[in-house]
């Protein structure tokens, strides 16, 4: 017998703000039967989880290690008498949706948006994703291993991909998006066949772009300069009102307005909670500050980066508020209550969805552009990107110099201001003399810094960050 941390560690594997992350090499068969083994005991010792709870829901990406790290997910089950369905792929919202209206639980073979080397996986149970206690359980967990895996064959269902898609036709059963020419950016998105077939059973004129055999690691957080370029490109050619698209999981949206301009994942959520007429949102801190500027919340609770913490904040939030969401800068959207509009009823689902975010923006296009509900907003503008590798090491040691010494570190990187105000939530948020923001804190799923500004223009904006790229060496 072993705990599953000792088994990690000699590997790349480690838990971070969205699941276990790693490469791709590293989840061995013996290793990914060990996570879903300690998943399930973890539940079970925390009474999350019961053996009634089961099966268990398996579901990928389309990454090209992705099935293999599946049938091992579901060979540990069997080696512990659990039994399981795979439901192929889809996206990550997709699988948590049926397994939360099932009260079951789920595991998720992803990476998300990082390299297609890399692979992760995401553990949920009856009432949503892990937090980061039950990461510290699963991890203690005991693992009695066989001599051997024979890895199981699996056979596909696609219970949870149609449950998905009858959530949101029924819920936009009266939306008609006929006229309006949708770019749908398919990639190698999980969601990118269920995007099409909503679309066009709301009648929209869908044109697929960009669709790949191979892995592509769309970043919804940084969008390269090619896609950027992609998306004006197409605008033009094809007449589009709008291009969606999500990341390899399919829980961050991308869309673009009718000018090829992509929205960044804050102001997303933040036009998208108006339209729901949310009350209060749990937010992370490196959202734009323009949540609360705009005056149309009861409360904004800043958190720190990642799914996790955004989830926590609901707790409270949803005894005091009848409407309750968060977002947070990659566009990933929660819904912690339910909606009701015109008799019509849409479930909570506190976990990262790129589809709802897509399907409130759009259903705006029969009203007017894209672009002028995003140009009503208050006028803050945020970029971001990141620079790799960082170690843990290098990454570390420059926080702490930039918490002790905010202003001599910044202007070590060019940046000559007074500092007003850091906060350490998550990272090392800068506040300076004349509003602009400067934000660091290293990625929680690859070796990397990232950075975030906030300047009174997006040229701005954009200016200070490639200032911050160019000077920042480790």
């Amino acid at each position: 017998m072993t705990t599953l941390s000792d088994l990690l560690q000699e590997s790349s594997i480690k838990f971070g703000t969205s699941g276990a992350r790693g490469l791709a090499e590293d989840f061995t068969p013996n290793i990914c039967a060990a996570f879903a083994m300690a998943f399930v005991q973890h539940g079970i010792a925390s009474l999350q989880l019961v053996q009634q709870a089961t099966p268990v829901l398996i579901g990928i990406d389309n990454r090209p290690s992705s099935y293999e790290i599946a049938q091992a997910v579901a060979t540990g089950l069997a080696e512990i008498g659990v039994s399981y369905q795979f439901h192929g792929v889809l996206p990550t919202p997709a699988l948590a949706f049926t397994a939360m209206q099932l009260k079951q639980p789920c595991i998720m073979v992803t990476g998300s948006h990082i390299p297609f080397e890399r692979n992760g996986l995401k553990f949920y149970y009856p009432h949503g994703e892990i937090g980061k206690q039950d990461e510290e359980g699963i991890l203690r967990q005991e693992i009695d291993l066989p001599n051997s895996l024979v890895l199981i064959q699996l056979t596909e269902h696609n219970i949870a991909t149609e449950a998905y898609i009858s959530r949101y036709l029924d819920f936009y059963s009266d939306l008609n998006l006929g006229g309006k020419n949708i770019g749908v950016y398919s990639h190698s998105s999980a969601g990118r066949d269920i995007y099409i077939r909503v679309l066009k059973q709301l009648d929209a004129n869908v044109i697929e772009l960009g669709r790949t055999e191979h892995f592509v690691p769309i970043d919804t957080e940084a969008v390269s300069t090619e896609d950027q370029a992609l998306a004006r490109e197409w605008v033009k050619v094809h007449q589009l009102d709008a291009i969606i698209s999500s990341d390899g999981d399919g829980d961050r949206p991308l869309i673009a307005d009718e000018k090829g301009n992509w929205l960044r994942g804050d102001i997303l959520g933040l036009l998208v909670s108006q339209k729901l007429n949310i009350e209060a949102l749990s937010i992370p801190v490196n959202c734009n500050s323009a949540v609360e500027l705009s005056g149309d919340f009861s409360a904004v609770l800043r958190t720190q980066i990642g799914s996790p913490f955004v989830i926590e904040q609901f707790v409270e939030l949803i005894t005091k508020y009848d409407s309750v969401a968060g977002f947070e800068a990659n566009g990933g959207y929660l819904l912690a209550s339910e909606i009701r509009k015109d008799k019509k009823q849409l479930s909570a689902l506190p976990t990262r969805d790129a589809l709802l975010p897509i399907l409130v923006l759009l259903a705006q296009l029969p009203i007017k552009p894209i672009s002028a509900l995003v140009k009503a907003l208050p006028k803050r503008f945020t970029q971001s990107g990141k620079i790799t590798p960082v170690s843990n090491h290098q990454g570390k040691a420059f926080l702490t110099q930039l918490s002790a010494e905010p202003k001599h570190t910044l202007a070590k990187l060019g940046v000559m201001s007074e500092v007003w105000k850091c906060n350490q939530i998550d990272g090392v948020r800068c506040e300076l003399h004349g509003q602009d923001i400067i934000h660091f804190r290293m990625s929680g799923n690859a070796p990397e810094m990232r950075c975030y500004v906030e300047s009174h223009s997006q040229q701005a904006a954009d200016e200070l960050l490639q200032k911050l790229l160019d000077s920042c060496k480790f």
